[in-house]
């Protein structure tokens, strides 16, 4: 029986279809709050939550709110939304969602997340080890995670396996127990300004962590093994391929379908131990530094190391992030998140290590002017793993700046700077029409980016099957 909570109160997410949203939304509303939410589209996200009970508004009106007590926002939320502007003139109390986050887990013991990079496939691997181990945790992720068929669970455990959000500063109001810190790279500068209040950010993130916890750190990062010189206590560990880590990474063996490597542990005053044969199904060394740091965490809370082999022996991966979507005429198709030039790079030399003589045509769909605009050098280098690259145009994700965007400047600046040929296409049509046409045989296409490429690919794919 669902125990009531704050029955007087009607809780409403605007913008419930993302996927941070709709987490937390189902969290929630598994614990017993009355949830409802707005968005201005139907998917995949919406549909769960409907399916749970959760009332969902397709569009925003300032009717949607009319038993509405309380509001929660994502960070995509414009300060012009009608929902926002009635909820103000009503006096409703409004939280961002990382503050309604930190309120909801403030009486677990949290697992956090964070990175500009991999957080979702480390958060989704940390929660599986501790499933396995039978912790039952309440798991709160970026992307579906294919063993829990969900991208959040409330767990009856201790513990919350939670991926923090940095690209509105709101990871750093999360109650800390241990975090893990990927990476750090320029990402979100619109909100942050420069990459030095970035970084700044990430230093108190760090420093955030308490006496009776600890901070995982990928110091294969250069950014990050600089602010740890600047660490005024060391309550932190190091995880990577650098031989100064705590847990170091040796012995990589690679597969088309999964990594094999051992780890070895290095602390002072003891002596080193190392983990031989750990198999995850996942590829590329961006991916085994993932896994590592999850294997660092459950080392922490003393779970075994059969059970975290187990575990990530059975990993069945993440919506998203280098799925394949379909098979046509021994064509494969791939699709990745991937939006960033470090991302796209990584995503591609994974594919390339174990695919030395196959042809990969890499399709992407840039995401937001303003990403484009300050790294567009940057975008331009990180094909050279590719064969080809099928330029569609921006996502804009409702940003109203175009900063003078001009699709083939760009497609000329990347083949250039990765000595590849670029297609450019303008539609969903176009690329339907290019696949039909130029695709031979046993190629892999990897379709990337954060906006509607996705649904383009599984729609393109049911017309070609």
């Amino acid at each position: 029986m669902k125990i009531s909570i704050a029955s007087n109160e009607v809780i409403h997410f605007i913008g419930i279809g993302g996927i941070g949203m709709s987490g937390l939304a189902q969290i929630m509303n598994n614990m017993g709050f009355t949830i409802q939410g707005s968005d201005l589209n139907q998917n995949k996200n919406t549909d769960r939550l409907i399916k749970t009970g959760i009332k969902v508004f397709i569009g925003h009106h300032q009717k949607n709110l009319n038993k509405t007590t309380m509001i929660v926002i994502s960070s995509a939320v414009k300060k012009n939304n009608m929902e926002l502007i009635a909820a103000r003139h009503k006096k409703l109390p409004v939280f961002k969602r990382g503050e309604m986050l930190a309120n909801i887990v403030a009486l677990k013991k949290n697992i956090v997340i964070t990175g500009s990079h991999g957080k979702t496939t480390t958060t989704s691997l940390v929660a599986n080890i501790l499933v396995e181990a039978g912790l039952d945790p309440t798991v709160i992720n970026g992307g579906v995670i294919n063993s829990l068929k969900n991208n959040a669970q409330l767990g009856k455990g201790e513990w919350a396996v939670i991926e923090s959000d940095e690209s509105d500063g709101s990871f750093l109001k999360l109650p800390i127990t241990y975090s893990i810190v990927t990476n750090l790279d320029k990402e979100h500068l619109d909100f942050y300004g420069s990459f030095e209040k970035l970084k700044k950010s990430f230093f108190n993130f760090i420093e955030k962590t308490p006496s009776f916890g600890k901070s995982l750190i990928c110091i294969d990062n250069n950014y990050l093994k600089s602010l740890l010189t600047k660490c005024k206590t060391r309550n932190f560990l190091t995880y990577g391929f650098d031989k100064h880590s705590n847990y170091q990474i040796t012995n990589v063996r690679k597969n088309k379908n999964f990594s094999i490597f051992d780890l070895k542990l290095k602390f002072p005053f003891s002596r080193i131990t190392t983990i031989r044969n750990i198999v995850v199904n996942l590829i590329g060394d961006h991916n085994i530094t993932n896994a590592t740091a999850s294997i660092a965490i459950a080392l922490n809370l003393g779970v075994k190391v059969s059970k975290i082999k187990k575990a990530l022996k059975k990993f069945l991966g993440i919506q998203r992030r280098f799925t394949k979507v379909f098979s046509f005429e021994k064509k494969e198709f791939y699709d990745d998140y991937a939006h960033h030039p470090t991302e796209i790079e990584a995503v591609l030399n994974s594919a390339r290590q174990v695919h030395k003589n196959r042809k990969i045509i890499c399709v992407f769909q840039p995401h937001r002017y303003s990403r484009i605009n300050a790294l567009k050098n940057e975008f331009a280098l990180s094909f050279k793993s590719s064969d080809a690259v099928v330029l569609c145009p921006v996502y804009s994700a409702g940003e109203k700046t175009m900063y003078n965007f001009n699709q083939d400047n760009f497609s000329r600046l990347i083949s250039k700077k990765s000595k590849i040929q670029v297609i450019n296409i303008k539609n969903q049509k176009e690329l339907k029409n290019y696949f039909k046409k130029n695709l031979l045989e046993d190629e892999m296409i990897i379709c990337m980016g954060a906006g509607s490429i996705s649904n383009w690919i599984k729609e393109i794919g049911d017309d070609l099957k």
